[in-house]
């Protein structure tokens, strides 16, 4: 999937990734795509549940491990 931005968050446990993600979320435009790379196997969940709180959208996302791919939609 293409991306306007990507973040690494590999090596982060939480909440380090999801505070990095919202961070980088907020400065970008609504309607741009978010690519996360995460190591964290709670990642899957706590990003599933930060997409619901936030209302930005979780648009796909790789639980293969070890590492965990996510795309965000901006809100």
């Amino acid at each position: 999937m293409q991306s306007d931005r990507a973040l690494d968050v590999k090596g982060l446990n939480c909440p380090l990734p999801i505070l990095r993600t919202k961070k980088a979320l907020s400065e970008m435009e609504s309607g741009q795509i978010l690519h996360v790379l995460a190591t964290d196997p709670g990642s899957v969940k706590d990003f599933q549940a930060f997409a619901r709180q936030t209302g930005n959208t979780l648009l796909e996302f790789s639980d293969a491990g070890p590492v965990f791919e996510f795309y965000f939609r901006r809100k």
